[in-house]
């Protein structure tokens, strides 16, 4: 019988997800540039919940935001 063991190291792409959803959770996306947003959109996809259905939920929506705040940034940057 194997024993499934869950690892809980906190690895440096944690640590970056973490640093960008704090500054998230500050000031939205007002500092961020398009470069971050999309860094913190891989980083958001890669992490993964489980069956935590609330977290996947929180994920979804946060990824909305993040592609939203992304194509702003994108379409302003093709009209000048």
């Amino acid at each position: 019988m194997m024993c499934h063991l869950l690892d809980y190291r906190i690895t440096a792409e944690d640590k970056e997800r973490i640093k960008l959803l704090e500054e998230v959770s500050k000031n939205k996306f007002m500092n961020f540039s398009l470069e971050q947003l999309i860094r913190l959109q891989e980083l958001v996809e890669k992490k993964e919940y489980g069956t935590e259905k609330k977290a996947q939920k929180s994920k979804r929506s946060l990824l909305k935001q993040i592609n939203i705040e992304i194509y702003k940034r994108d379409d302003s940057a093709l009209w000048k």
